[in-house]
């Protein structure tokens, strides 16, 4: 279940004393250990009503080696905490090796990490996860991040009161404070918008996205099937990888990674929320929504069966909310307004199914442009997430 070597905790230096602790922290080394640490934070949010549970599988899948094809590129370590016996807290350390040769950086990711309230607990995980990356050679821990930008990303310190999207992330208020103590300052915000739709379409934007697409001989696709949105997966990856290229923590999806989100998400959209943009047969934009799934997935519980498939259909089927997970433009052809169109076309979808309003994945507080564009609805910038980084 664990590797053999434990390592006993001993006080940090100012750290108060949280009664009597008695911690160890054990490495992650098979199958049996791999359910413990995904079965964690089912037990540590078991009273706060606005965490969405993943599903178990798709979890031991991604810190999986045998199953996660970003272990061509990254290594993976993790760690749980006991106290007497009892899990208080878990820790993965990843190094993306792809995108340090990209950055020309020496920078080491924590991960997926949970902690009770102890400042204890939370200096024992994180100083095992620096430890390790220290070893192998970085210079430099930032996170939460995951494998890749589709992966967790980012520690929430604003809008714990809210229901996050499935493509989002919830923690414990004092999550934070533990990581300012441990030297831990911040790198980048992502901030999450909830947009408010009104009764009617703007005839102003109507005419606007009409006169995009026919100035410059554009094809709008819509679809009805799954089915239909199949042979476009591949496209739409590769078109993220060359819009999303000059980000931060992002790095090409190899063709085997495009085949492994493909399963893992493609079968989640409600095709009537994909939008398509071609030029001359040529991808030029998509956008992904997606009926919020928060509600099921909470109700699922983490598992797909018995009920949980259920809980999810009926949520695809009826939608209330609609994420808005990813947009992708072209680079070459930004200039063109087709967000206009891509937008004005998903809105009059969800104008038929009466949703009342959106939430937007989180995206980098530095970009203006985008954000500019959600202002131009009734909305609330009501949550926040950040990455961490700290020197080694």
């Amino acid at each position: 279940m664990f590797a053999n070597n434990i390592h006993l905790y001993s006080p940090v230096k100012n750290q108060p004393a949280f009664g009597k602790m008695s911690l160890q922290i054990r490495e992650v080394i098979d199958n049996k250990g791999h359910r413990e640490f995904v079965a964690f934070p089912y037990k540590h949010y078991r009273n706060d009503i606005n965490w969405v549970p993943p599903m178990r599988g798709d979890e031991l899948k991604m810190i999986s080696p045998a199953h996660n094809p970003a272990y061509a590129f990254c290594e993976g370590k993790f760690w749980l905490a006991y106290n007497n016996g009892q899990c208080v807290g878990r820790i993965g350390a990843i190094i993306n090796h792809e995108y340090n040769r990209k950055r020309g950086e020496k920078k080491g990711r924590f991960s997926r990490v949970e902690f009770i309230d102890d400042p204890g607990v939370s200096a024992l995980l994180l100083g095992t996860a620096e430890k390790w990356l220290r070893e192998q050679g970085m210079e430099a821990i930032h996170g939460p991040l995951g494998f890749t930008n589709l992966d967790n990303q980012g520690l929430l310190i604003e809008g714990f009161e809210y229901l996050p999207s499935v493509a989002s992330t919830h923690n414990h208020p004092w999550y934070a404070r533990h990581l300012e103590r441990l030297g831990y300052d911040k790198e980048n915000d992502w901030v999450e918008f909830r947009l408010f739709l009104a009764k009617e379409i703007p005839d102003k934007a109507l005419r606007l996205a009409e006169v995009i697409r026919t100035r410059f001989g554009l094809e709008v696709v819509h679809f009805t099937k799954p089915a239909e949105m199949r042979p476009y997966g591949p496209e739409v990856f590769r078109l993220l990888n060359k819009a999303f290229s000059e980000l931060p923590y992002v790095v090409p999806f190899s063709d085997e990674m495009i085949r492994f989100y493909i399963s893992k998400y493609f079968n989640l959209l409600n095709p009537h929320f994909v939008k398509l943009i071609l030029k001359d047969g040529r991808l030029l934009a998509f956008i992904l929504g997606l009926p919020s799934l928060s509600e099921a997935m909470q109700k699922a519980g983490g598992r797909l069966f018995p009920f949980g498939v259920f809980h999810l259909y009926k949520a695809m089927r009826n939608p209330k909310v609609v994420d808005l997970l990813l947009t992708g433009v072209d680079p070459e052809y930004q200039h063109m307004g087709l967000p206009a169109i891509l937008i004005t076309e998903l809105q009059k979808v969800m104008m038929e199914h009466r949703i009342s309003h959106v939430e937007t994945t989180g995206m980098f507080e530095t970009n203006q442009k985008a954000i500019q564009h959600w202002k131009n609805y009734e909305h609330i910038q009501h949550k926040r997430r950040r990455c961490f980084v700290k020197q080694l």
